[in-house]
C-alpha cells in the first residue's frame, strides 16, 4: 500500500547555503500526489513536485525549480522521506531551504516518525531495473543493478588525513537507515569558505550544523563515526533518488558521488524505467503512439516528452561533429521545452579553442540552443526527414559566463510566436543552475 502521515509536524532553523529562517511542516498529502514542496510564503503558495525533471541545480547541494519560487538543498528531506518510504506528502516551507537542523537527516526522520506513517489505499510507484546502467560524470563513476530492494555501495576519496579512502556498504531500510544514516553530518573544508561564500554557498553553515575540516582535523566537534563522511554522501544518495517519483529496487554503486552525478544517474534510471514501459506495451499490440504514452504514464517522473539521443537523431539531421544536443528532458507541446548537452574534453573545437585554456565557443553553445528549439519544431511533424530548420535571426544574446568541460549545459527553450512557418523563440542556458547565456530566435522550417 501507498504510505503517508497522519498529522502535520514542524521542524524550524535556518538553512545551510542561504542562511534564510524557515519552517518546514510535514503534512498529509492527497493519495497518488507524490512529494509536493510548496513555498507557503509566496503568493498563490506555488508548488513544486520532487521529480528529476524539476531540478535545476547540482552544485553543493540539489536544487528544484529556479527563480524566486526555487527550493534549495531538499536532499536531507527527500533522504529521510525516501528511507521511510513515504508516498504521498506535503511539505510546507516559510523560507527558499530546509533548516539544515544538525547537519544530518535524523532531524526530519524524527519528525516524520512523530507524524506517525500510515499506510492508505493505492499502490506504490515501484522503480524496478531490467538490466544493469553505469552512469559517469565526470570523477563520480555508478553503476545501478536489478534488486528486490535498495542498497547503497558507496566509495570516497579526499586528500585530507581523516577522510582519505573510505568506503560503506547500506541495505537502505526504515530501521536500518535511522541507527547507520540518518546521523551522519554534512562537511566541507576551511580552506572552502571564502570561495563559497562569494558564491552566494554556506551562508548558514557552522561548525554546530556541518563538521568543518582543517588541516589538523575536525574544528571544534567530534565524529559520531570515524566513516561519518562516507555515511554522509549514502545518506545524499538516498535522498536524490526519491527524484525518481518512487522507491527505488536496485544495488547501487557509488564511486566519488556527486549530487550532479546522482541526479543523472536518476535521469537515466527513469528513462530506461520509461523505455521498457512503452516496449512492454507495444509488444502487447498497442500502437506506437498509445505505447509511448502508456510509457509515460507509467513512469510519469520522466517528464513530459523526454527523448533520448537515438530518438533526437530521428528528428535531427545534425551529425558528429555537429550533433550538440545529447537529451531532451521535458517537452510541453509545441510551447517550451528543455535539453542538455554535456561538454566534455573531447570536444573537437577545444583543440584550437583554446590550446591549454579550453574553452566553449559562444557561437556553439548559440548552436546548441537552436538545435533544441529545432527539436521543439519538428519533433510533431509526420516525416522530419523531409523538413529542415533555418535560423533567421539571433536578437539580445548575452554570454554570461564561460563553459568549460564538465560543465553539463541545460538549455530551457521557449515559444514566444508561432505563425505559419515561421516562428519567435527565447532561450537561456544554465550550467548549474547558473545562467550563462540567453538569446531570442527566429526560424522557419522548410521543405528539404
Amino acid at each position: 500500500m501507498r504510505r503517508g502521515i497522519e498529522r502535520p509536524v514542524t521542524v524550524a532553523g535556518v538553512g545551510l547555503h542561504l542562511g534564510q529562517p524557515c519552517d518546514l511542516t510535514f503534512r498529509p498529502g492527497e493519495t497518488g500526489r507524490g512529494i509536493i514542496f510548496r513555498r507557503v510564503d509566496l503568493a498563490d503558495a506555488p508548488e513544486i513536485p520532487a521529480r528529476v525533471e524539476n531540478v535545476a541545480a547540482t552544485e553543493r547541494r540539489t536544487q528544484l525549480g529556479s527563480g524566486p519560487e526555487a527550493i534549495h538543498t531538499v536532499e536531507h528531506v527527500l533522504s529521510a522521506v525516501g528511507a521511510l518510504q513515504v508516498d504521498d506528502l506535503v511539505i510546507d516551507m516559510t523560507g527558499p531551504e530546509p533548516p539544515i537542523l544538525d547537519g544530518s537527516a535524523a532531524g526530519f526522520h524524527d519528525a516524520l516518525i512523530e507524524a506517525g506513517i500510515v499506510e492508505r489505499d493505492g499502490e506504490p510507484t515501484w522503480i524496478t531495473l531490467a538490466e544493469p546502467l553505469r552512469v559517469i560524470d565526470g570523477a563520480s563513476v555508478y553503476e545501478a543493478h536489478p534488486a528486490d530492494s535498495l542498497s547503497l555501495e558507496v566509495s570516497i576519496e579526499f586528500p585530507h588525513a581523516l577522510i582519505g579512502k573510505q568506503a560503506g556498504s547500506y541495505q537502505v531500510t526504515p530501521e536500518g537507515y535511522r541507527s547507520d544514516i540518518a546521523p551522519a553530518r554534512t562537511f566541507g573544508f576551511l580552506h572552502e569558505v571564502e570561495a563559497l561564500r562569494s558564491k552566494g554557498l554556506i551562508q548558514g553553515a557552522s561548525v554546530e550544523n556541518a563538521i568543518v575540516l582543517d588541516e589538523r582535523g575536525v574544528v571544534q566537534n567530534e565524529l559520531r563515526w570515524p566513516d561519518e563522511f562516507v555515511r554522509h554522501k549514502a545518506l545524499d544518495c538516498v535522498g536524490d533518488l526519491v527524484l525518481t517519483g518512487g522507491r527505488v529496487r536496485a544495488r547501487i554503486v557509488a564511486v566519488k558521488p556527486s549530487h550532479r552525478g546522482t541526479v543523472t544517474l536518476v535521469r537515466e534510471i527513469v528513462r530506461a524505467v520509461r523505455e521498457r514501459a512503452s516496449a512492454t506495451a507495444a509488444g502487447n499490440g498497442v500502437n506506437k503512439g498509445q505505447a509511448m504514452e502508456n510509457g509515460r504514464g507509467a513512469m510519469n517522473a520522466a517528464g513530459t516528452g523526454a527523448m533520448s539521443i537515438e530518438e533526437i537523431m530521428k528528428v535531427l539531421p545534425h551529425r558528429y561533429p555537429f550533433l550538440l544536443v545529447d537529451r531532451i528532458l521535458e517537452m510541453e507541446g509545441d510551447k517550451r521545452i528543455v535539453g542538455l548537452k554535456n561538454v566534455t574534453i573531447n570536444e573537437p573545437f577545444f583543440a584550437g579553442h583554446f590550446p591549454g585554456h579550453p574553452i566553449m565557443p559562444g557561437v556553439l553553445i548559440i548552436e546548441a540552443m537552436a538545435q533544441v528549439g529545432g527539436m521543439l519544431l519538428m519533433h510533431s511533424i509526420d516525416d522530419p526527414s523531409q523538413k529542415v530548420v533555418y535560423f533567421m535571426s539571433l536578437d539580445n544574446v548575452r554570454f554570461r559566463k564561460p563553459v568549460k568541460p564538465g560543465d553539463q549545459l541545460r538549455y530551457e527553450v521557449e515559444m514566444v510566436q508561432h505563425r505559419g512557418a515561421v516562428c519567435k523563440m527565447r532561450g537561456i542556458a544554465k550550467v548549474d543552475g547558473e545562467l550563462v547565456t540567453e538569446a531570442e530566435m527566429v526560424a522557419m522550417v522548410r521543405d528539404r
